[in-house]
């Protein structure tokens, strides 16, 4: 029996809500809850998990993480289950939308890697776990939050086909694009080896 294709108009609404779910800035909340004052005037101004660990409170840099990336998931996998598969899709790619130009504040958001974790989790968990591996060896191998996370992310849509994912591998290299693009001045940064690494700690 021929699968069936969802309606437009549930899609639009599928998408709709999970932009407004993905444009919760948790980092901003988190930073304010713990007095940590506002993310957007701290480092780098960026509201996701690098930045808020720079505050150095490493509780609210992982907490921010995981929220930031549950955001995703959970948006991802209610509308699999409730919908479909292609429902499933669009809620991935509309939350990670809402993260980096979330509607709450201006629509000035993160760089993405956590919620593109997380929707990758969601959307295929062996790519999303061989996503996760490829940022921890590349962080601890160089330090660099920018290069784990557009090395991981980078590679995504690579597992995915190798590991027969094919119906996501379009979202992913929509995603994955976004998070280069918001890395620019990163990328540019590691190319002059200006980028400020994660210290070791001693």
């Amino acid at each position: 029996m021929p699968e069936l294709v969802t309606p437009l108009w549930l899609l639009g609404i599928v998408g709709l809500v999970s932009y407004l779910v993905g444009s919760i800035p948790f980092g901003v909340v988190i930073a304010r809850v713990m007095g940590l004052g506002d993310l957007r005037a701290i480092g780098s101004g960026n509201i996701g998990a690098t930045n808020v660990m720079r505050t150095g409170n490493k509780a609210a840099g992982i907490a921010t993480f995981a929220l930031d990336a549950l955001k995703g998931a959970i948006a991802a996998l209610l509308a699999g289950w409730l919908i479909g598969p292609d429902a499933a899709q669009m809620a991935a790619l509309a939350a990670f939308i809402g993260h980096l130009y979330p509607v709450y504040i201006g629509f000035k958001g993160g760089k993405g890697v956590a919620t593109f974790i997380g929707i990758t989790l969601a959307l295929a968990w062996p790519v999303g776990l061989a996503t996760c591996a490829t940022w921890i060896v590349t962080f601890k191998a160089s330090r660099y939050s920018s290069l784990a996370g557009l090395t991981a992310c980078g590679m995504s849509s690579i597992y995915a086909g190798f590991l027969g994912y094919l119906p996501v591998v379009g979202v992913l290299v929509v995603a994955k694009l976004l998070v280069f693009y918001k890395h620019r001045d990163n990328i540019k940064r590691l190319w002059n080896r200006t980028e400020p690494r994660f210290k070791k700690k001693t």
